[in-house]
């Protein structure tokens, strides 16, 4: 559920979330790490035993995305070697403030073996479809 007065994340917060996946009901433990460097040694901890990671950065400031080529490196040192990872570019509801270009992180996560959405957690736009994707292994949608 989307905030506006939500602020970015500070050491680890913790959810859960049911999700029907194959006429099924997961309920999924969701970890949200903050992304800021200072927080690094703290974060890698929670990466062991994950099945799935959402590389997240904001579309109208590219400096998030820079970021997510170090927090792959950081998942791909730490996590299980069979986590599926996504790359989702959120905010897509501030296209004309976008500073990362759509052509481009869908070849960063081609390039490394990443499934790629856009989403809006403002209007809702494919936020549920990047946990389903997540959850049933689907690690091949570059939409």
């Amino acid at each position: 559920e989307f905030n506006l007065e939500s602020k970015s994340t500070i050491g680890v917060e913790f959810a859960t979330r049911s999700i029907q996946v194959e006429n099924k009901t997961v309920k999924a433990q969701i970890w949200d790490t903050a992304g800021q460097e200072r927080y690094r040694a703290i974060t890698s901890a929670y990466y062991r035993g994950a099945v799935g990671a959402l590389l997240v950065y904001d579309i109208a400031k590219y400096l998030t995305y820079e970021n997510a080529e170090r927090w792959l490196k950081e998942l791909q040192d730490h996590a299980d070697a069979n986590i599926v990872i996504m790359l989702v570019g959120n905010k897509s509801d501030l296209r004309h403030l976008r500073a990362v270009p759509t052509d481009e992180a869908k070849s960063f996560a081609e390039k490394n073996g990443l499934s790629f959405l856009e989403t809006s957690a403002l209007d809702s736009t494919n936020v549920e479809t990047a946990f389903h994707n997540i959850l049933t292994g689907k690690g091949d949608g570059f939409g």
